[in-house]
Formats: structure tokens, sequence, C-alpha cells
């Protein structure tokens, strides 16, 4: 068996949609799998049926969700995580849990400031009502393109809406927001941890949910750290870049960043 990899997704996709990049991966020679979040169901249509079970999921929920697969493993994985998959990858190498992580497009940690206007027009579904800090909110098309698929074809945008998208737990969201005023936010990550493994950013430049800036703001965070941190842009992609047409170049880069940095 070739080294675990664990991709997490973030809101509002399935865990399905990592299908392309496991079958790849498996083809490289890992030992690759794509766990959902507490209360995912195993299909898209089955979580859109059931938003309740997803509803009100914190990152500590998801953080320890994840933290008890890679704990079943045989050895430390490498850790692949997509918006608020990233962070949660990030939190875990932060915790000496895996041999490296690639955070794509990945949320906001505490300490990345300001927020850009358009990540805050792309989360508005989940804002405009605070109750829906503890309900699972869903996307409308309109809304998936902007958020999202604002970098492909409108018909590319609806198709990947159809096929992925799933009800997301509002909570995460709220706790990024206030990451900055709470000393113990769940969107700490220990980014001084000197002896962790290397880690890769990755940024879209025309991602309205996690612009550029934030990911270079990210990258400023690990300045204490003396760990490899990395950062790479992909400047004409947008927020779907790990599910749309193009996802083969960002698999690709992934693939050739780990074989030169995890031995």
């Amino acid at each position: 068996m070739g080294t675990p990899v664990l991709f997490i997704h973030g809101l509002w996709l399935h865990a399905s949609s990592w299908d392309p990049w496991i079958e790849r991966f498996r083809e490289a020679g890992y030992d690759p799998q794509a766990p959902g979040w507490p209360g995912d169901a195993d299909t898209v249509e089955a979580s859109r049926q059931d938003p309740d079970a997803i509803a009100d999921h914190g990152i500590d929920d998801v953080v320890a969700h994840f933290a008890g697969i890679v704990d079943t493993l045989p050895s430390a994985p490498i850790l692949v995580g997509h918006s608020f998959g990233g962070l949660i990858a990030q939190k875990l190498l932060g915790q000496d849990r895996a041999l490296a992580a690639v955070a794509i497009d990945a949320a906001q940690i505490k300490g990345v400031l300001p927020v850009p206007l358009s990540a805050l027009r792309a989360t508005l579904p989940v804002f405009k009502n605070p109750a829906n800090r503890h309900r699972a909110v869903s996307l409308t098309e309109e809304q998936f393109r902007f958020a999202f698929a604002n970098a492909v074809s409108e018909d590319e945008s609806r198709a990947l809406h159809a096929r992925w998208t799933i009800p997301a737990p509002g909570r995460p969201l709220f706790e990024a927001a206030s990451a900055n005023f709470d000393p113990h936010s769940p969107a700490k990550i220990d980014t001084a941890n000197e002896n962790r493994g290397p880690l890769l950013l990755i940024a879209s430049g025309k991602d309205h949910t996690v612009p550029e800036s934030v990911t270079r703001s990210t990258l400023k965070q690990y300045r204490h750290s003396e760990a490899v941190t990395d950062i790479h842009t992909f400047p004409d992609r947008g927020h779907s870049l790990i599910i749309d047409s193009g996802w083969p170049e960002i698999a690709e880069f992934c693939l050739t960043w780990l074989k030169e940095h995890v031995r």
C-alpha cells in the first residue's frame, strides 16, 4: 500500500467530488480516500434530503472527525483540503497528524485580515440570517455561479451545481468570521510549529470566495516557522478549480510538489 492520502472537502461540496482525484492519486501510487464531514450521507442526493444531519457541525467537530480517521491509518497521511477543508488540513498538520498538507483556496484562518467584499457576497446566503449558524444552507445556481464557478462557462457551472452541491453547515463560517475576536477560536492554527511537515498553499486569481489576497495573508501567518511553506497561484481559476474541467492541471501540480517534498 502507498502513503495514505485524505482528501477533505469544503462547504457545499460532497466528498464524492474528489473521485477523479482519488483515481489519479491511486494511479500515482498513493492510497487515497475522501471521507465526508460529520452528518454527510454517502451520496449527493441523500445529503440533500437530510440537511438536518449536516447542520450545526463546527470546525472543532470536523477536525475531531478527521483526526479520528487519521488515527485508524497505518501511517501518517498526506492531507489535501479545499476551502474549509484546507483550513482543516492546516489545523491537523499543525497538530503533527500529517506528513504534509495541500490547502487549496483555504478558508481564512485566525489572523487573516481583512475579508474582501467578494468573499462577503459569496457567503451572504449564510450570514443574512443569524439563525443559519445552527442550520444547513444550500446555494442556488446563481449563488454557486458567483461563489464557485465564475471562471467557467454558465453551462459548466450549472452542471457542477447539479452534480456536486449539498447543503453546508453555517457554523464554520460564523466561527471563522469571529476568529480574530476569540482567543480560543477553532480557526486558530499552530502556524509557528517548526516540526510540522511541508505545506503547499494554492490560490486562485479569480476566486470570489477565497480571493488570492486571503491566501497570501495566510502565508504571512507562517512567517515564524522554518518549516516548508510554499504558495502557488493559478491566475485564471476560480473556487471550482478542484471540480471543474481544469482539475487535472491542479492535481498534477500537487502530485509534482508532493514528489519533491515528501519522502
